[in-house]
């Protein structure tokens, strides 16, 4: 079946009313006589702090979505990330990650030094990560399709053959791409990550998170670990997941396809320094996005005003439809400062090679009619001096 198919019927959910929508099971004890019953998947369902039917449903579609074998949902993607790692890592292990990833996701490895992991971190080209696996073979690597905020793509294909003959492992946050542009596993990636706040709920009013993995010894190992750190998604914002998941394909291509309109009129802007978005021919990564997204860029564009701080303050100050917030993937667009916010993490020693600066913006585009985006872009631009 089709992506767009697999969003809407993946959950396999069947019972004797012949419900269409999966129902929400919000008991927390499961009736246990000795032994438990159990999941579909083989788990026990005792306890829905471990495995719970509507958590099911929501993690049927995740797997099919991303083309593994099974996943496990989250209450956050922070809670994606953390289990992932715990499980995975030991006392002695090295992890590798770059200098511009998820800001939260870098302060976690920095800071999982004191249980005697090594954490390697490196500039975010292709290039420079495959070096750091060739020097550190046997390692983890936790990587971003697209990084955030300035939108450099990875090359996913090659990164998993320098991992592959390196003995290591590597992580992917798809978050940005969505497996509607691109599917890590399907290119030989073992673990996939998401915040699933973002595009695949969709409507900034849910946390989430997922983890998708294509053996399923690792799934069940993880099981474990979620069930030991307590970070499994509450039914209820499964439901609310499942509920959102159905119009993904949609959603991500109208996001697409605004981006692409507002990259276009930012960079004819004369207010606008620089423009980040890889569906730009001008994109130094224009054609590796090209072969990765099916013809799609992403819903995100970062740009650079004439200016600071106070000229960025005005700025955002004057936006009328677009809201001055954090994250993204939903209806709204949303516009964020990167260095106080999802960058701010990042070592300073960082910031100034990756290009994140007082002047940078990252814009959510939503599913406004595009001319209203332009309209309030445009307006607001007027009170940069």
């Amino acid at each position: 079946m089709g992506k767009a198919t697999d969003s809407i019927h993946g959950h396999d959910h069947v019972d004797e009313y012949g419900s269409v929508v999966p129902p929400i099971y919000l008991s927390t004890p499961f009736r246990q006589i000795i032994e438990a019953n159990l999941s579909d998947r083989g788990f026990d369902l005792k306890y829905s702090r471990e495995e719970n039917p509507t958590v099911r449903y929501l993690e049927r579609i995740l797997a099919k979505l991303e083309d593994g074998v099974d996943a496990l949902a989250t209450n956050n993607g922070m809670a994606a990330v953390s289990t992932a790692l715990i499980s995975i890592l030991k006392s002695g292990s090295r992890l590798i990650l770059p200098a511009e990833i998820y800001g939260t996701t870098l302060g976690l490895a920095l800071n999982i030094d004191k249980f005697g992991v090594r954490t390697i971190v490196t500039m975010p080209e292709t290039e420079d990560l495959a070096e750091a696996i060739k020097s550190a073979p046997n390692s983890i690597i936790v990587i971003e399709t697209l990084t955030n905020p300035m939108l450099r793509v990875i090359d996913v294909d090659y990164l998993v053959k320098v991992s592959k003959d390196n003995d290591s492992l590597l992580i992917v946050d798809n978050t940005m791409a969505t497996p509607i542009l691109y599917r890590p596993i399907e290119h030989g990636v073992s673990v996939v990550i998401h915040s699933a706040t973002k595009y695949i709920s969709g409507h900034n009013d849910i946390l989430a998170g997922a983890i998708v993995a294509n053996n399923t010894s690792v799934i069940e190992e993880m099981w474990q670990w979620r069930r030991r750190l307590g970070t499994i998604i509450q039914p209820l914002d499964a439901y609310l997941v499942l509920r959102g998941i159905k119009t993904m394909d949609l959603r991500v291509k109208k996001h697409c396809d605004n981006a692409m309109a507002i990259a276009d009129y930012l960079s004819n802007h004369s207010k606008i320094k620089e423009v980040y978005y890889p569906g730009l021919k001008q994109s130094p990564y224009h054609g590796l996005a090209s072969r990765m997204f099916n013809g799609l860029y992403g819903g995100i564009v970062s740009f650079k005003v004439k200016g600071g701080k106070e000229e960025v303050r005005a700025f955002l100050n004057s936006l009328k439809i677009i809201k001055p917030a954090p994250s993204f993937g939903g209806p709204e667009s949303l516009i964020m400062y990167p260095i106080t916010s999802a960058a701010q993490p990042i070592p300073e020693e960082y910031k100034a090679k990756l290009g994140i600066d007082e002047s940078l913006l990252r814009l959510s585009v939503g599913l406004e009619d595009v001319e209203d985006i332009v309209n309030d872009l445009d307006n607001a631009l007027k009170q940069i001096p």
